[in-house]
């Protein structure tokens, strides 16, 4: 078979470049991927690109090719969604592959190519699809196909259903999944520890997109402040986001911010909206998107927003008959905000979305990669994308590991106690998170929320922290809200220094009664778990007592030393920046007695 010839089905003016062969004007990594499947033919195949990166383009291109080589005759491709496979057989359309993406049984008319179905209909008729596979020859592409590992079923459907496929093409933005069910027609490759990890025939991560300019960079703008709820027991809590608390109270604290009736939310929408605003003198029809974690939550930002802009925002409700239709409409009629719970978090192209909140407790790296995902979408050089979040350290840490590419980790450790294990709770937390449908769930801590405030706390990019912390409408905020929408990314460093250098010289010439947030930028502010900070403490501790037996010095003297050379209060009420600035200077110390 040659590659180099076109296919008679790809229109040059999809999307916005020449058919594969004819010209080099795919992207190169959607070239590279063509040029290896044509080289090696393969039955099944994995592609992981990065969420924006053109998944659907390579997938539409190589089913033209191998529809006009007669390696098959017909397509069938799966979706996570509704929304999504008349997505699909939207796109094919443009390019003259017609697709029903009504289809529900019986035979397909003649006008089309294939279907466009839901996981969810696999799992309902398996056999069905499996005849359609065996009477002709056959090119499913499954999308997202970590979905297909979703439950039991699903994955068994999808196995019985395109066994006798032809060829299989396997898509994914977020390969990884927080269980160990297998994903079908995924090859596993078992690694030197003995645990099994999934195998991509071609990788394209959002480091590699992000240099090429196929996506945009992402700001993330973080808001902590203070929350005050009451327990079922009638207990009332009071504890600052960020500060290190127990899982149980991390949540509730989230929950609290997140209450449509306290401060936190409509200060953070405002501040999302001004962000807007700044982006829009850049990117004329760039939209902003706040996820919800319910549709009762929904409904209400979508009123706080109304409040804040004078508009009506587009809201997006998975039960609703018109959801694809509203998302359709805000894809293009340049309006500023749409509110949704879960259905535009996942391959939902909505190009000109720039500005997202994440007003949600789904804490799952999975779903947190695809909900970001919306916003990555690149259409000229220099486009950034801002998410603003609570400061909670698992979000923090999601998005300071934007770039990091994982595999779907088929086995778990055997042997794995929590000490040769230290992340087996948490895995197992990301486990019971991800088979929700939301996180409104039965067995949460019952609770009410009292009042919420908002303070800005940090800026997120490139791995690197920046800021101060500031209240909202205050200048300072201001400076980080008014960065400019059109940046390249070694820009966004540079400024982002800038702002901070500022900032800190504008903070020391306050008088010190004005100090009323806490005056240190965020590198010398970690954010941290409690189980973290225990950690921390031990690890003081240990040191400490290692430099007992080097100097002769009592445990009690080292640690008095210490708070003196390094400041603050008793290791049981220092702060992790504090204990980590005393485990630097034990460390220094103890390097110079050898």
């Amino acid at each position: 078979m040659t590659t180099t010839a076109s296919s008679h089905h790809l229109s040059p003016a999809f999307p916005g470049r020449a058919p594969w062969g004819t010209a080099g004007k795919l992207r190169a990594w959607q070239q590279g991927a063509m040029e290896k499947y044509v080289q090696e033919q393969p039955r099944d195949f994995l592609a992981v690109a990065t969420p924006g990166a053109g998944k659907t383009t390579f997938a539409l291109t190589l089913a033209s090719w191998l529809l006009h080589h007669h390696v098959v005759q017909q397509i069938t491709v799966v979706a996570p969604t509704e929304h999504l496979k008349k997505q699909w057989a939207e796109a094919a359309a443009r390019i003259g592959i017609k697709l029903d993406p009504d289809y529900s049984a019986g035979p397909v008319s003649k006008e089309y190519h294939g279907v466009a179905i839901t996981y969810a209909g696999v799992g309902v008729r398996p056999m069905l699809h499996r005849n359609r596979c065996e009477q002709r020859k056959t090119l499913v592409i499954l999308d997202e196909i970590h979905h297909a590992g979703d439950s039991k079923s699903w994955g068994e459907a999808c196995q019985e259903a395109f066994d006798p496929a032809t060829r299989r093409l396997a898509l994914t933005g977020t390969p990884f999944r927080s269980d160990t069910n297998p994903i079908p027609f995924v090859a596993y490759e078992e690694g030197n520890d003995g645990i099994r990890r999934s195998s991509a025939d071609y990788t394209y991560g959002y480091g590699n997109a992000l240099a090429d300019g196929v996506v945009r960079p992402v700001i993330f703008l973080s808001y902590s402040g203070n929350m005050r709820w009451r327990t079922k027991a009638g207990d009332e809590i009071a504890a600052r986001l960020g500060e290190p608390m127990t899982k149980d109270a991390i949540g509730q604290a989230w929950r609290t911010a997140l209450s449509p009736t306290g401060d936190w939310i409509p200060n953070v929408l405002a501040a999302a909206d001004k962000r807007l605003t700044e982006v829009r003198k850049g990117i004329p029809d760039a939209g902003g998107l706040v996820i919800a974690t319910d549709q009762e939550s929904a409904r209400e930002y979508a009123k706080i927003l109304k409040k804040i802009t004078g508009d009506r925002p587009t809201v997006v409700l998975s039960d609703e008959k018109a959801a694809s239709k509203n998302i359709d409409k805000f894809s293009q009629d340049g309006s500023r905000w749409m509110v949704a719970v879960r259905m535009v978090s996942e391959g939902v192209d909505v190009p000109r979305l720039a500005v997202g909140v994440y007003a949600t407790t789904i804490s799952t790296p999975l779903f947190f990669a695809q909900a970001v995902g919306r916003f990555v979408r690149s259409r000229r050089r220099g486009e950034t994308a801002s998410v603003f979040l609570p400061t909670i350290p698992m979000l923090l840490d999601f998005a300071n590991e934007m770039e990091v590419e994982r595999d779907h980790v088929l086995d778990k450790p055997k042997k794995g106690s929590d000490e040769e294990n230290p992340f087996a709770e948490e895995d197992q937390l990301l486990a019971d998170a991800e088979k929700l449908e939301d996180e409104e769930t039965e067995d949460q801590l019952p609770f009410e929320a009292l009042e919420s405030d908002a303070v800005f706390d940090r800026v997120l990019y490139d791995g690197a922290e920046f800021g101060m912390q500031a209240h909202p409408g205050s200048e300072e905020e201001q400076d980080y809200l008014g960065i400019p929408g059109l940046l390249e990314p070694d820009q966004v460093q540079l400024l982002l220094q800038k702002r901070q250098t500022r900032q800190i010289a504008h903070s020391r010439q306050k008088p010190a009664a004005e100090a009323d947030l806490l005056e240190k930028p965020a590198e010398a502010r970690p954010v941290v778990t409690h189980k973290q900070l225990l950690e921390l403490r031990k690890r003081l501790n240990t040191m400490v007592s290692a430099y007992t037996h080097q100097s002769g010095k009592p445990h009690g003297v080292i640690h008095t030393e210490l708070r003196r050379v390094c400041g603050g209060p008793p290791s049981a009420e220092a702060t992790a920046g504090q204990i980590q600035d005393r485990i630097t200077k034990v460390q220094e110390w103890a390097t110079r007695m050898r």
